[in-house]
């Protein structure tokens, strides 16, 4: 028997948006800011009700290290260590990631109110800074290009992170430990505790006299 293959859809192909976003960030920096909606539609999707639903089936960077280590086999398909997958280190990871999200915005802030100016610098791990002055940001204000110079960064670090740790260990291994798979996941325990607590305190209500 011959397993039949399943047709694919347009949540198929959403590393091409991935894959996009990267490069047109090479060419001109303001792209930065599409990431943003990277940032806050999984946060949404999980708020209503959706749950790690952008994680299962809209994360593009997901699909595309999938693609690298398993359709083109570069990944070696080892488990990750377990502090890896502790939820120490991931909680520990998002709240890093955090605090480095909130430096973006105060570097932003300082350049908005001419304490600082404009660094046409990609930090990457945080710590590599690398000239990217090529860009043309005339057109925008100094604190747009600010701003979009620090999240280009963090995306490029993440998406670089994941590659490592995808050819180190199994393909989506980032998954695991991504900060917004983190966040959505604690978004849907917050909602299932909730529930539950709703439906034991009306069901205590009941038998009160």
């Amino acid at each position: 028997m011959t397993k039949k293959k399943t047709k694919k859809t347009w949540k198929d192909y959403m590393w091409i948006i991935s894959l996009t976003y990267l490069i047109l960030g090479f060419f001109n920096i303001l792209f930065a800011w599409l990431g943003l909606l990277c940032f806050f539609i999984p946060l949404f999707i999980s708020i209503f009700g959706g749950g790690r639903k952008y994680c299962n089936t809209y994360c593009g960077r997901g699909q595309m290290l999938n693609i690298l280590g398993k359709d083109l086999k570069l990944s070696k398909h080892k488990d990750m260590p377990n502090f890896l997958k502790s939820k120490y280190f991931r909680y520990g990871f998002l709240a890093f990631f955090m605090s480095m999200f909130i430096v973006i915005i105060f570097n932003t802030y300082l350049v908005f109110s001419n304490a600082r100016d404009l660094k046409q610098v990609i930090t990457l791990f945080w710590s590599f800074k690398l000239l990217f002055a090529f860009s043309d940001i005339s057109s925008v204000s100094p604190w747009v290009a600010q701003f979009a110079y620090g999240f280009y960064s963090m995306m490029l670090t993440s998406t670089i992170l994941g590659i490592i740790t995808m050819l180190l260990y199994k393909p989506k291994s980032w998954c695991v430990y991504c900060p917004m798979g983190t966040m959505t996941q604690l978004i849907s325990k917050m909602q299932y505790k909730e529930n539950n607590c709703s439906d034991c305190n009306s069901t205590c209500n009941i038998n009160k006299p």
